[in-house]
């Protein structure tokens, strides 16, 4: 006879998209998520969520983009949502990148 527990875990959908990434991606063991609340489940999985979008493009230029784009062209929208999501963080933590500023005589040269 199978446990509950066992049959609980394979059919309940909060197996795949909860326990498992906390487990793995954040290190939290059983007892550590068992005590926390599902508010602070929900934070954590919103915060790990962010996190991996904040960094899918991590090491890709615009040129790079471009050429993956040609064959999904879903990856264009997508690296446009990760720079607007790096900027509004980058902004919150203190590391707005200075404005470009071009002089005439640079344009001139």
């Amino acid at each position: 006879m199978v446990p509950l527990f066992v049959q609980w875990m394979k059919a309940a959908p909060e197996a795949i998209f909860l326990y498992i990434p906390l487990m793995k991606e954040l290190g939290l063991s059983w007892s550590d998520i068992k005590n926390s609340s599902k508010k602070e489940l929900e934070g954590l999985l919103f915060g790990l969520s962010q996190y991996n979008k904040y960094h899918q493009f991590d090491g890709y230029d615009d040129k790079d983009i471009g050429q993956m784009a040609k064959d999904k062209p879903q990856i264009r929208s997508d690296y446009y949502k990760y720079v607007e999501l790096k900027q509004e963080y980058d902004e919150r933590m203190g590391m707005k990148r200075p404005e470009k500023k071009f002089s005439l005589g640079d344009m001139m040269k």
